[in-house]
């Protein structure tokens, strides 16, 4: 029965070590990447007052809006749209090779019109229900438009006035086709052709779904992350991550031996399912998030250094190293739980009240906090009573206590 607890014991470790090293690279980086580890385009916009629409809260609030569908339809990887103050929008674009194009979209007005020969607008872009890029038979690159039932009733009327007359469809004041109307178009739909690539179209396509701005913005910064310098964030990050990581193996062997070899399995244990969740989660990885992995590391550790000195305190009071153990675990329980318990409760704060990569810290240190709970109370346990319990070891000294003091009496509960 023994061997058999010493067996699971060394099956449990294999199994832990081996998909360790098998699982941990891929999953590290599988993971999205911010901003600040990949490169990307830095975008900073800034609203302006003009006589037809004065700048404020509300109208802030609906270019945010617009800005996230238009970058979100771009198919970036997980950019970061905010607020800053009263008047600018922040945009970050990981990973971006031609930020001029993704600057060419997000930063137009988009404000789209009809006009006829007169010069009278008839429709805006708010009368659009959708538009879409496609191509015809004859391999032209075209942008679909459908009209809301009031935008149809609108465009058939324009169009019935002005058979054998053009008509201008132009986008913040620049004209992009003028049409000859042949016949009156009653459907509700329109094409606008001209465009040179579907991506053209496609780009376009998106400023009309997302509508233009309430208000006039300008891009008053624009700056690169290179990938050199995100690989050096990265670089840097990685050389911290490894030091500190075995800066904590080292110390927990040399201070408790066995049971800190048991505490490392378990820290591998707790870095696997760190990195499979945040995969799970889709979540992006910044500078700031590898921060909050590399503390909720030192917290992991620090809950083991918890039951292990209960444990040699136990062990110099007398009790068996099976009831030390025990006992070790249960009085550290509640301090471990209560601790960790008031770093969750400031991730929540941080995630709920900050912004971007603040929000990364938050989530990282909170999930690694609770991950590091389970593995502590739940796994070293595990793991700990199976070497104990196997009596394959009986050396306090190997476990990690030091020797009782002569005349110590000998607790034989188990």
């Amino acid at each position: 029965m023994r061997k058999q607890e010493f067996l699971k014991l060394i099956v449990c470790v294999a199994a832990i070590v081996g998909l360790f090293c098998a699982f941990v690279s891929p999953l590290a980086y599988s993971i999205r990447q911010g901003l600040d580890l990949q490169g990307g385009t830095h975008v900073v916009l800034e609203a302006e007052d003009t006589p037809e629409a004065p700048v404020n809260h509300d109208a802030m609030e609906r270019v945010l809006h617009i800005m996230e569908k238009r970058v979100n339809e771009l198919g970036l990887t997980e950019p970061m749209i905010q607020l800053q103050g009263e008047r600018r929008i922040i945009i970050e674009l990981p990973g971006i090779k031609d930020p001029d194009k993704a600057i060419a979209v997000i930063g137009k007005t988009a404000m789209l019109e009809f006009k006829d020969e007169e010069g009278n607008t008839v429709l805006t872009g708010t009368d659009l229900k959708d538009a879409k890029e496609q191509t015809d038979q004859q391999n032209q690159h075209l942008v679909s438009l459908d009209f809301s039932d009031e935008g149809g009733k609108k465009f058939a009327e324009l169009t019935t006035k002005n058979v054998g007359r053009r008509i201008a469809i132009l986008l913040d004041g620049e004209v992009l086709t003028a049409p000859n109307v042949k016949e009156p178009i009653t459907g509700g739909k329109a094409v606008i052709t001209g465009q040179r690539s579907l991506e053209e179209a496609h780009n376009l396509a998106i400023l009309l779904r997302s509508g233009a701005l309430p208000v006039k913005v300008n891009i008053i910064e624009t700056r690169t992350v290179g990938p050199t310098l995100g690989q050096d964030s990265k670089d840097k990050s990685e050389f911290a991550f490894t030091i500190g990581i075995g800066a904590v193996l080292v110390f927990m062997l040399l201070f408790y031996r066995l049971s800190g070899l048991i505490a490392d399995i378990s820290l591998m244990a707790y870095v696997l399912l760190l990195l499979a969740a945040l995969k799970f989660l889709d979540a992006t990885l910044t500078l700031p998030g590898v921060a909050g992995i590399i503390l909720s590391v030192g917290m992991a550790v620090d809950a083991n250094v918890l039951i292990f000195e209960h444990f040699k305190e136990e062990y110099k009071k007398g009790s068996t190293l099976r009831m030390a153990m025990n006992n070790g675990f249960k009085r550290a329980f509640t301090t471990i739980f209560d601790s960790n318990l008031t770093t969750i409760i400031a991730a929540m704060v941080l995630f709920a009240f900050g912004t971007g990569s603040i929000r990364g810290f938050a989530i990282t240190l909170g999930l690694g906090v609770v991950l590091s709970m389970f593995t502590a109370i739940t796994l070293s346990n595990f793991m700990l009573k199976m070497l104990v319990g196997s009596n394959m070891v009986t050396s306090p000294f190997l476990l990690g206590a030091h020797a009782r003091e002569e005349g110590t009496e000998v607790n034989n509960r188990v």
